[in-house]
């Protein structure tokens, strides 16, 4: 995880550098790809979902074992990874229950490798039912490198620095294939599922070649950085669709078709609905102070430190110290996206949170180096007060209002 942040910062300043780059954009942006710590979330309880239910399958149904110290056989897992992430990635944009989850990594309007981190909470509970049947013959430690070396080069093709590789762009998945993916324009949908390699679109027929500006983001804009509506919006959004029809076919097909899907309209909906887009859009950037944007990104690296730790000494912590603190991430990322979207209840949420993290702050259930903790908590001391006068003149306000 901190190397992932040293990464995103160096890209940051050479995109600055380098390009007419607003960087007040970037900071809510990256501050909100701090939720990337979501989808560990699960991981501080148990060990991973995917890898445990492959071991049980290898362990107990395995067909034949090919041998680990094999070049052939790394290849060949090489190959079939690949090829399942492609069919994890089409039926996660194909299948609406499925996308619900999806939509998360989605749902920046920017294209950086922050936005690679961006992640769901729940598509690991559906990704894992791909990658059994490699269980019935590759060994474990040889899934969980290749499945993991395969995420990790779909970080680096998350740029616009990148445009063109070449011949290489008619093998491997590139910056250029994957800006198409991430887009909105009409001729963007349902492309370019490849993880590593483009050679599955092209054979079944996904692949479209970077043409018009890509447009980024969803189809229909949330414009929020608040955790819980990113990662579950869509659940809420579903749900409505599905009790909107009186005929179970269709309601069948809320879960099963695509997002775009209505009754009387093909599988997957019909592309030309898609709302037009001119490549003049602006993203969801809200205005705030730089302050503000500077005291947002302080803490958010303070938490990003807190999570680190937790994960690092949950086997020494006991679960409700786990749960405790997991709990606390959760309210900071909650409160940090109320500040960023400017939500009146902000500076109560805040105060509250301020005063929770001065409380383990003090009982020692979060540390700091030595020559870090008492500047931190001289600034958290300070934030407390800020927020608690903000509260106060808030609430002196309303009683106005009301009288």
């Amino acid at each position: 995880m901190i190397m992932y942040g040293c990464i995103c910062t160096i890209y940051f300043l050479y995109t600055v550098r380098s390009s007419n780059f607003a960087p007040e954009m970037y900071c809510g942006e990256s501050v909100c790809q701090s939720k990337h710590i979501c989808p560990f979330f699960p991981r501080l309880f148990a060990r991973g979902f995917e890898i445990t239910t492959y071991i049980y399958v290898w362990d107990n149904l395995r067909l034949l074992e090919l041998p680990w110290d094999s070049a052939w056989a790394w290849w060949l897992a090489f190959l079939v990874v690949d090829f399942s992430y492609y069919w994890v990635h089409r039926f996660a944009h194909e299948l609406n229950f499925l996308w619900a989850a999806h939509q998360v990594h989605h749902s920046s309007e920017y294209y950086n490798l922050s936005t690679a981190l961006r992640q769901s909470l729940t598509q690991q509970f559906s990704s894992w039912v791909f990658y059994l049947p490699m269980a019935l013959a590759v060994p474990p430690s040889v899934f969980a490198v290749h499945i993991q070396f395969n995420l990790l080069y779909q970080f680096w093709i998350h740029t616009e620095l990148i445009r063109d590789l070449g011949p290489l762009e008619w093998v491997l998945n590139t910056p250029s294939h994957h800006r198409v993916h991430h887009g909105r324009n009409e001729y963007c949908i349902d492309k370019n599922y490849g993880g590593a390699l483009i050679i599955w679109d092209r054979l079944f027929g996904t692949f479209a070649p970077e043409g018009n500006k890509v447009v980024y983001g969803l189809v229909h804009k949330i414009n929020t950085f608040e955790i819980f509506h990113i990662q579950f919006h869509y659940y809420k959004y579903l749900w409505r669709r599905f009790n909107r029809y009186k005929k179970i076919f269709n309601k069948l097909g809320v879960l099963w078709k695509g997002p775009s899907w209505k009754p009387g309209k093909p599988r997957l909906g019909d592309h030309a609905e898609v709302p037009e887009v001119t490549g003049e859009e602006l993203p969801f950037n809200p205005s705030w102070p730089l302050a503000l944007k500077v005291y947002v990104c302080i803490h958010g690296l303070m938490l990003l430190g807190v999570y680190q730790d937790l994960f690092e000494s949950r086997l020494m912590l006991s679960q409700l110290t786990v749960l405790m603190m997991t709990g606390y991430i959760l309210l900071s990322l909650t409160s940090i996206g109320f500040i960023i979207d400017q939500r009146p209840t902000a500076p109560m949420l805040e105060f509250l949170r301020c005063v929770l993290m001065m409380m383990l702050h003090r009982y020692g259930y979060m540390t700091a180096p030595a020559p870090l903790f008492v500047p931190i908590e001289a600034f958290v001391s300070i934030s407390l007060l800020y927020w608690g006068l903000q509260t106060f003149s808030q609430l002196i306000s309303v009683k106005k209002k009301t009288t």
